[in-house]
């Protein structure tokens, strides 16, 4: 079904992602003078600490977001690691969707740092989507101190590449004739839906850029990939209809990694659940929302996959309890009887914190 902000192809949308620049680690620098200009990681230092974000300064070094900190400790020794305060990214967050709004009611947030923006018919009347992404820049800068890139064009897809086409602090247009040939040379790996695993199996397929994919039939790609089949067939060809939706609410959340080494202890699996159910949690803090139900994923070294979930009354209240339940899960499958390649955690039936009345204790 059309979504409002679709237009007809003789009228081509106008689509604004706005992505803030390493907002967790700017915002800590912002508060804190001393922490300019110095390498900075958002997280926790513990042993099975997970690195939230990072600046621009930690980055040089290769630390990035999801990275256990050990190993972020150790690619960057005078990295600084500073505890999150949500909270103060919510608030920041509620303040630059008020300046959006002040330009379309059509926006649909992915997280507290990122949102797509309809503006096909913005409320200031303003031409140039270009310009509307300027003046929101520059509002953001005024009002919070903080800087965001921008990526301008015709669809989502391709709105999200332009942004991190000037990153950070730039903004980028890919009009509707360069929308194709921009995807051309892309390596698959950095098309917005395609993760490592993926790109790997297009890899080994002999796909390496979008042109490569732009070679293979429908049926090909459907037959690879399944129903994503259809998705990678359009966006090598710069279509992606998908329309800006407002009140976009995830019904699950989930986080997983294949190991380089097969695992077979249960000890070694627990310490790689950790940094899973960090990244899990993190998103549960960010976005306000807490769920009721927990799967664990496993994929063995054969490709099988076994899954197990359990479901509690009352919603997930803490990394703790999520945590226990996915180290719970684990335990109930042991020993399991391949080595493992991959785990898995994801979090379902989410919904608003704000929404949840009463929380009660977990059961033991």
């Amino acid at each position: 079904m059309d979504g409002p902000g679709d237009s007809p192809a003789s009228r081509p949308r106008k689509i604004i992602h706005i992505d803030m620049d390493a907002f967790y680690a700017s915002v800590e620098q912002r508060d804190n003078p001393q922490l300019r200009g110095k390498p900075v990681a958002v997280g926790g230092s513990r042993e099975r600490g997970v690195v939230a974000a990072a600046s621009y300064e930690a980055r040089r070094f290769g630390v990035r977001s999801a990275m256990p900190s050990v190993t972020a400790k150790r690619q960057c020794p005078d990295l600084i690691f500073v505890k999150p305060r949500f909270e103060v990214y919510r608030a920041i967050s509620e303040q630059i969707r008020a300046i959006f709004a002040e330009h379309t009611p059509m926006i649909e947030p992915l997280s507290l740092d990122e949102a797509y923006l309809d503006v096909t018919d913005n409320l200031q009347h303003i031409p140039l989507a270009r310009d509307i992404a300027l003046q929101i820049r520059a509002r953001i800068k005024a009002e919070t101190g903080l800087n965001a890139s921008a990526g301008i064009s015709y669809n989502k897809f391709l709105a999200k590449l332009a942004s991190d086409h000037r990153k950070p602090n730039g903004q980028y247009v890919i009009a509707p004739e360069a929308g194709a040939a921009f995807v051309e040379d892309l390596p698959v790996g950095k098309f917005h839906g395609i993760g490592p695993a993926t790109a790997a199996r297009f890899n080994a397929l002999g796909i390496r850029t979008g042109r490569d994919i732009r070679q293979q039939t429908l049926d090909f790609l459907e037959a690879h990939f399944g129903k994503a089949g259809a998705y990678y067939y359009w966006i090598s060809r710069g279509v992606d209809d998908r329309p800006v939706r407002t009140n976009r609410i995830r019904k699950s959340v989930g986080a997983e990694n294949t190991f380089f080494e097969d695992l077979t202890a249960f000890e070694a699996m627990a310490t790689a659940l950790q940094p899973l159910v960090d990244k899990v949690w993190r998103h549960c803090e960010s976005t306000g929302s807490r769920g009721r139900t927990v799967t664990l994923k496993v994929k063995f070294l054969d490709f099988e996959i076994m899954s197990r979930s359990r479901s509690v009354d009352s919603a997930i209240s803490s990394r703790d309890d999520l945590d226990r339940i996915a180290i719970g899960l684990l335990r109930g499958v042991m020993p399991l009887p391949k080595a493992v390649r991959l785990l898995g955690i994801s979090l379902s039936s989410l919904q608003r914190a704000d929404d949840i009345e009463t929380q009660f204790d977990l059961p033991m």
